[in-house]
């Protein structure tokens, strides 16, 4: 399928029917003044600026995790800078991508940030790597939060700019994500039975990984290759099990590597080197480095104490 790049928010506006924007590097617009391309389902669209949206009433089922769900409330995603993403037209849509009031889609070049702490700080909220499958859904009084927001940031933009516009307007956004973050984590808590059945899946997972036959041409295991296993992205997983247990995805991964690693020193006669590599390590001062972190000890000072 083909890739289209946009480069810049203008470009963005022609490419959707929309009048110039207000300024280069930021945009708001109303989702029922989108138009869809004819083409729109024959590409892959790449963008090199941030996206934030807030749908409502799409009229479609929507998959979240390994799970379909019908909302009439909002529903937010996120994109980042590079991410590749495709939209896809339901079958009685218009011209439009949906009817009046069904949302805003708030679009901010990187340079906008420059010299705000939030032009760091933005790559802390992993939601921007999570899949549009992933999306955020709002209870109305969250969705009135982020609408009320986005009506502060309408209104600077639309107004005269000065010294202080981008500021105030970095600020708003600031606090846009800042709920968002919030949202996610209370969504990961309100969903406790599909977020459970992930974290068994997981456990799952880990256990059969590390338990099969050895494969030592397969490498250290990631989270991407766990994530992948799971259907979601490798920051919802992490964000996910961190609000369910207090561990990322990479702290379960090691957990059960130690695990097996103790099973080895203490069961068998293979060497540090042997269990390493079997794990999936390259080097085995890496392992030793790692078992030393997670345990105070070293892999023969471990196998020692059974001794």
């Amino acid at each position: 399928m083909e890739i289209v790049r946009i480069r810049s928010i203008t470009e963005y506006h022609r490419v959707r029917g929309l009048p110039k924007p207000e300024h280069p590097l930021i945009s708001l617009v109303d989702y029922s003044q989108l138009q869809l391309p004819e083409n729109i389902e024959e590409v892959n669209i790449v963008m090199d600026f941030y996206s934030i949206a807030l749908k409502r009433d799409v009229g479609t089922k929507l998959y979240y995790g390994q799970q379909i769900y019908d909302f009439d409330e909002g529903l937010m995603f996120f994109i980042a800078p590079g991410q590749v993403f495709r939209i896809e037209r339901s079958p009685d849509s218009s011209g439009s991508e949906c009817s009046s009031g069904c949302g805003y889609l708030l679009q901010v070049h990187p340079d906008f940030f420059w010299g705000s702490p939030l032009s760091k700080n933005i790559k802390n909220y992993s939601f921007f790597d999570y899949s549009i499958h992933e999306a955020l859904f709002l209870y109305n009084k969250e969705e009135t939060v982020i609408l009320n927001i986005l009506e502060n940031i309408r209104q600077e933009y639309h107004a005269n700019i000065d010294g202080y516009s981008q500021g105030i307007i970095v600020a708003q956004i600031e606090l846009l994500l800042k709920y968002c973050e919030r949202f996610y984590n209370r969504q990961f808590i309100t969903r406790k039975i599909s977020s459970h059945q992930m974290l068994t899946k997981v456990e799952n997972f880990l256990n059969s990984y590390f338990s099969a036959d050895e494969q030592p041409d397969r490498g250290l295991l990631s989270v991407k290759t766990v994530a992948g296993a799971m259907n979601v992205s490798s920051d919802y997983l992490s964000g996910l099990l961190k609000q369910l247990t207090g561990k990322n995805a990479q702290e379960h991964i090691h957990e059960k590597l130690i695990e097996k690693a103790k099973e080895k020193l203490s069961t068998t006669n293979l060497s540090v080197s042997e269990i390493a590599f079997e794990l999936g390590f390259e080097h085995p001062q890496s392992f030793s480095k790692l078992f030393k972190i997670k345990t105070k000890l070293s892999p023969l000072g471990f196998r020692k104490s059974f001794n």
